[in-house]
């Protein structure tokens, strides 16, 4: 007969394993080493890469007040139950996995009080709406509450604490197999599905590799590219390194040389949007679309890190016209929705109207009006 090993025995077994495998002190990593020929499968991943299909559900219709639509997925009002995970997530906002009863591993982004997570209603916002446009991206699924059994009081800080090589019964206080803590306000993210195309690891894609996408081969056309940087404009999404984009090759779509039929880049990190400083309203209202709209030219250096990744871009008139077939059938009640069923609106330290999910339709809708008074670009 198989042996039952108590809960209790299995978590502290799991925190030995954890601090003399992730622990200790490691030597500095070397200089990674690219691979020439993933780098050949990488450049030609990026030549053919797509940044946009067509959605399914028309633009106009799309419900931002249910999480978007996909594999695995869960409703807006779901109370899920997990168990801690003692797993290192890196950064600093507050996030952990958690495993569900049928074993599958989730990471879980939460707020705190009374310093509430930004990311949370960013993330939300901005990957519905990037989704509804055609933009293929994470979801975020916002639900009602996430009951983790064996969690530590606060996952983030418990894990950073193991990180530096403190004792377990100091980094874990307050944790017990039999322990639930509830989160109200949290997100599971569901990325989105493929193997990761990249030489080295963590390398992403940045924005001024985009010039490289050729629609000869495969690759999307450069209204669509366009577009794309315009849409990362509107939100401010100013944190744009490497690592935070992904050029993966969807399920199916790998051919037996190893090469990718329909490579995608995505952005994988979308918290630091709305801003610059995660959902302010007064500075993402600030942030203007063009620096110069009878050129049609954009640039991110007026942001955080002079625009990292994103460099200064001359837009088409065609990636114009794009980017505002895909917004014009946008409505404000839409917008509302959106803006509401994310959190934004309720950020703890939004005061006064921007508490009111109009004032961010009304900002939104007047980027987008930015957008179509330009040019006509070159």
């Amino acid at each position: 007969m198989r042996q039952k090993v108590p809960c209790a025995n299995l978590l502290a077994a799991s925190i030995l394993l954890f601090l003399a495998g992730g622990c200790r002190e490691r030597p500095a990593e070397p200089a990674p080493n690219v691979d020439a020929k993933k780098e050949s499968r990488r450049d030609a991943a990026l030549k053919a890469a797509r940044v946009w299909f067509a959605p399914k559900v028309p633009i106009g219709s799309a419900d931002f007040g249910v999480n978007t639509p996909g594999p695995k997925g869960f409703d807006t009002n779901a109370d899920v139950d997990c168990t801690f995970s003692l797993e290192p997530v890196g950064g600093t906002t507050p996030k952990f996995y958690c495993t569900l009863p049928d074993g599958d591993r989730v990471k879980v982004k939460y707020s705190e009080r009374p310093l509430p997570n930004g990311e949370v209603p960013a993330e939300i916002a901005a990957t519905r709406l990037l989704a509804a446009l055609g933009f293929p991206t994470d979801r975020m699924n916002r639900v009602h509450s996430v009951k983790c059994r064996s969690c530590p009081p606060l996952p983030q800080q418990a894990l950073q604490c193991l990180e530096k090589g403190q004792p377990a019964a100091l980094c874990l206080q307050g944790a017990a197999a039999d322990r639930v803590v509830t989160f109200d306000e949290a997100v599971i993210e569901r990325p989105l599905e493929g193997d990761k195309i990249e030489a080295a690891k963590d390398q992403g894609w940045s924005w001024y590799e985009l010039d490289r996408i050729d629609p000869k081969a495969g690759g999307s056309s450069r209204a669509e590219v366009d577009a794309f940087r315009l849409m990362a404009m509107l939100m401010a999404h100013w944190d744009n390194k490497g690592a935070n984009q992904r050029l993966l090759c969807p399920p199916g779509a790998e051919r037996p040389d190893g090469s990718c039929r329909t490579p995608v880049a995505a952005i994988k990190d979308l918290g630091a949007t709305f801003g610059p400083k995660r959902v302010d309203l007064g500075k993402w209202k600030e942030v203007p679309i063009w620096t110069d709209p009878a050129s049609c030219r954009i640039s991110m250096k007026a942001l955080p890190f002079e625009g990292a990744t994103f460099a200064d871009t001359q837009i088409s008139e065609d990636g114009r016209q794009f980017a505002l077939k895909l917004l014009r059938p946008l409505t404000p009640q839409q917008l509302n929705t959106l803006f509401e069923a994310s959190g934004v609106s309720d950020y703890a330290h939004i005061l006064g109207t921007g508490r009111k999910p109009q004032e961010w339709t009304d900002v939104f809708l007047g980027k987008v009006e930015q957008i179509a008074s330009a040019g006509r670009c070159p």
